[in-house]
């Protein structure tokens, strides 16, 4: 499990991570959320003990990051979005250089396991140099996953990889989620709707919204325009809608009769319903219109961002001397 209370990281005058709190329970992926700069790697490196925070306090395992570093990096597997491998090394010797520096018993055990549970095994002898991105990508995740770590933390793991070998990883690390706390980086909004069982927005260093997909779709369906379509002409239905109670205003469209609630807290397709049946009319479809991950992110980074009293531009992820920054 991972545990994260008021955590705040500063560079500076610049604050990359403002407060943030957020859980990622087991044999759950969670997904972390938001644009390049929002403050995912620097959150990541937290976690994983590469950096100290600010303020605040994370939990890795049960181990606070901060006190308990050491702990907290045996318990971690983590993958960063360039991963460090040995181009000239076969993927079985990799692993087994991994598992040797990590102190473990039979080593050569351990990296083939490491290898079968990203289905790498066939390629062991391979060196990594002639592997495509997307197994060397898997061999990244072979080395975070040699020590069989309680928790995952995958930094933008699909980034480069076509659409073929982005499905593969996809797969892979949702079945790693059923015996493993994964958090997953990503900025790509139908990976985290397709992947994720709990979803983390973080925006400009503030986490702006957390919960399941389901429920962040069902909070922004509230309110939303409904889809009416009726055996009927439209032109003989839309005046009738227009008239209901719990509706603010109707319109003709391509789909049919879309339809606007008076307010947020009002579902309008009961009284649509009977209004339907009291005319005789056959009802062929009500439905609100769908609501994506990418629906909800604009909504509430929209609003974080016109919240923002003093935007900062300069508010960006900070790379340690000499590294480029990872977003």
């Amino acid at each position: 499990m991972i545990e994260v209370e008021n955590l705040t990281k500063r560079y500076g005058n610049v604050t990359a991570v403002d407060s943030i709190s957020f859980v990622a329970k087991p044999g759950q992926v969670t997904g972390f959320l938001g644009p390049n700069g929002a403050g995912k790697t620097t959150t990541m490196r937290i976690l994983t003990g590469f950096m100290p925070p600010t303020s605040g306090r994370a939990l890795v395992a049960g181990h606070d990051v901060f006190d308990n570093s050491i702990e907290v990096r045996k318990r971690v597997g983590y993958l960063p979005e360039n991963v460090p491998l040995y181009r000239d090394m076969t993927a079985l010797g990799y692993l087994m250089y991994i598992a040797e520096i990590r102190g473990l018993r039979d080593r050569r055990k351990k990296a083939m396991e490491a290898l079968e549970r990203v289905r790498l095994a066939d390629r062991a002898n391979s060196r990594i140099r002639t592997l495509s991105k997307g197994m060397r990508q898997r061999v990244g995740l072979a080395m975070a996953l040699t020590h069989d770590p309680e928790v995952l933390i995958l930094d933008e793991p699909t980034i480069g990889l076509d659409p073929f070998q982005v499905l593969e990883l996809r797969d892979l690390v949702k079945e790693l989620g059923r015996h493993h706390t994964v958090l997953f980086s990503t900025h790509i909004l139908s990976e985290a709707d397709q992947v994720c069982d709990n979803v983390v927005i973080i925006n400009r260093g503030h986490i702006i919204a957390q919960g399941s997909p389901v429920e962040l779709r069902s909070q922004l369906e509230r309110g939303q325009p409904i889809i009416v379509r009726v055996n009927a002409p439209i032109e003989t239905v839309l005046p009738v809608v227009e008239t209901l109670p719990d509706v603010a205003r109707a319109e003709a469209t391509q789909d049919g009769i879309r339809v606007f609630p008076a307010s947020a807290q009002i579902d309008p397709r009961p009284v649509i319903a009977r209004a339907v049946a009291d005319h005789g009319w056959d009802l062929v479809e009500l439905r609100s219109v769908a609501v994506t991950l990418e629906d909800i992110f604009l909504e509430v980074a929209g609003a974080d961002h016109s919240a923002a009293s003093d935007p900062n531009p300069e508010l960006t992820e900070q790379p340690l001397e000499g590294e480029a920054a990872h977003e």
